[in-house]
């Protein structure tokens, strides 16, 4: 286990007026909860839906727009680390606040949202990033720089750090001990009694430090954001791109605000389905399918490793008998180093860097490959990790709960089947047990009265399979599906027709045929 120094949170800190935080007895440290303010924000209603087909909205650039930009350069790219982004972006950084909306909140209270401007063109898009991925700020800044340049000739990129997750109060909450031990499904034996056992901690200590934003942690409720943010950019319709559960907020945005819907790109949409346990299992399928598409771009580039699956083995095989500690003091355990290949499996760009760290870590250097967990498990400067907001988020999102029994059962399944990520995939089902369960009804899919929405899938996608994505467009009746044929988390950036039909779509207004095929 990882040993380091421990500070209490300070408990219930509140924003004071205009944004400034006021922390009474604790001045250093990342926030533990969402920053919230007190003010009496409402949340626009809906509007009702249009029975008729609606255009896809013009391009039209802002007016009236209230945010404040200021520079945030030097910061960001510290945030960035590597690869470094081209000197030629440059970034701008802004703060707004959002009705909080929690189901308990009497007080009104706001939250605080931090967003990242890249590049200078004239129409706003803003960019949503999954919860468990870079904050929205980085993943834009990072976007920025792998768009063909149309897009920041006509675009400026915003990134949103989601509540809960960056600098939006990025959620600290879960004990460090505990982080390590809510990844630790041995992907070979024994059940998730220390996942759950984590879990329990976790939720203990999340429910005493967030309060009553526990609960407001949510995709629907980030939707909220970004229509708030929608009018302090100044503009009628939302022009956004979503990667993964992104874009989960933005099929939310498109039910809840639907006449506000402008030109949005969902890549990567996650299945709809209520069955977390199946939902999960395809997850599992889409990385074991993605971990044999890294092994032979891996042969094909004469990386060396061999057989990734056997690396990995011997591997898990030594960490199991001899775990091993890294210099920022993670204890590199199997289930440690198995969700750190899950986790380089997402980006393709970095799976040179995986082979890399797969081959040292085999000959016993485990350094490189344990920095593609670091970021979720350890707190640095400027970077809260990742687990305490993917935790609330999808615990959040979700209604409802299984038991230990049932999970264990379903992880004795799932790793049957999947041997490398089986439990890996599965220990997520044990994260919610002392979550509270969602009391609101889920929100309905479809978004009726919604001008076309591109969705674009990927069939061999370790975070949102094909198939899911296809069961979430079909729910919406004015989704238009685009598929790669490729490997990795995300296509816009990645395949350069899906690229050159988002761009299409978001720049000149061109509605692709449904169904359309990308073979690159």
């Amino acid at each position: 286990m990882r040993r380091r120094s421990t500070r209490r949170p300070c408990l219930r800190v509140l924003a004071a007026v205009l944004g400034v935080l006021a922390v009474a007895g604790c001045t250093t440290g990342p926030s533990v909860r969402p920053a919230v303010v007190d003010n009496d924000g409402q949340v626009t209603q809906a509007p009702a839906p249009s029975a008729a087909p609606v255009p896809l909205p013009p391009l039209t650039q802002p007016q009236s727009a209230t945010l404040r930009w200021t520079d945030c350069d030097d910061d960001t790219r510290l945030r960035m680390g590597s690869p470094a982004v081209p000197d030629s972006l440059h970034f701008t950084c802004a703060r707004f606040t959002s009705p909080l909306d929690a189901p308990d909140d009497t007080q009104h209270l706001l939250a605080r949202i931090l967003v990242l401007k890249a590049g200078d063109g004239p129409i706003p898009l803003v960019v949503v990033n999954d919860v468990g991925g870079e904050p929205g700020s980085v993943f834009a800044a990072r976007l920025a720089s792998q768009l063909p340049p149309a897009f920041l000739q006509k675009f400026s990129l915003i990134g949103v750090d989601r509540r809960g997750t960056g600098l939006s109060g990025g959620v600290q909450c879960v004990p460090p001990e505990a982080r390590d031990a809510l990844l630790s499904a041995d992907p070979a034996q024994g059940d998730l009694s220390d996942v759950l056992d984590a879990a329990r901690r976790a939720g203990q200590q999340c429910a005493i430090d967030l309060d009553t934003a526990q609960t407001a942690l949510d995709s629907w409720r980030t939707a909220g954001d970004l229509e708030q943010l929608r009018t302090q950019l100044g503009i009628p319709h939302l022009n956004a791109l979503g990667r993964g559960d992104g874009s989960k907020v933005l099929s939310e945005y498109a039910v809840r605000y639907p006449a506000q819907v402008g030109r949005m790109v969902l890549d990567g949409l996650p299945d709809p389905g209520e069955d977390r346990a199946a939902v999960l299992d395809a997850v599992a399928a889409g990385a074991q399918a993605t971990f044999d598409a890294f092994a032979a771009d891996c042969a094909a580039r004469g990386c060396g490793l061999g057989d990734p699956k056997a690396a990995l083995t011997q591997i898990t095989d030594r960490l199991r008998t001899t775990p091993e500690t890294t210099p920022d003091g993670v204890t590199v355990t199997p289930g440690i180093a198995t969700y750190a290949v899950y986790l380089g499996l997402t980006d393709r760009t970095r799976w040179p860097a995986l082979a890399t760290a797969l081959a040292a870590a085999r000959s016993g250097d485990v350094t490189s490959l344990e920095s593609f967990a670091d970021p979720v498990i350890v707190d640095a400067q400027g970077r809260t990790s990742r687990i305490g907001g993917t935790m609330a988020t999808r615990c959040n999102d979700a209604a409802t709960r299984l038991p230990a029994d049932q999970i264990d059962k379903v992880n004795q399944g799932m790793r049957a089947k999947y041997p490398q990520f089986g439990s890996a995939i599965a220990q997520e089902l044990a994260w919610c047990g002392a979550w509270p369960v969602r009391r609101e009804p889920l929100p309905a899919a479809g978004a009726p009265g919604a001008p076309p929405i591109l969705v674009a899938a990927t069939a061999t996608d370790p975070v949102t399979p094909e198939l899911g994505t296809t069961r979430a467009a079909d729910q919406m009746p004015s989704a238009v599906t685009i598929s790669w044929q490729g490997a990795g988390h995300g296509a816009v950036g990645s395949s350069s027709c899906v690229t050159a039909a988002a761009q299409a779509f978001l720049i000149d207004g061109k509605v692709p045929t449904d169904g359309t095929l990308c073979p690159a």
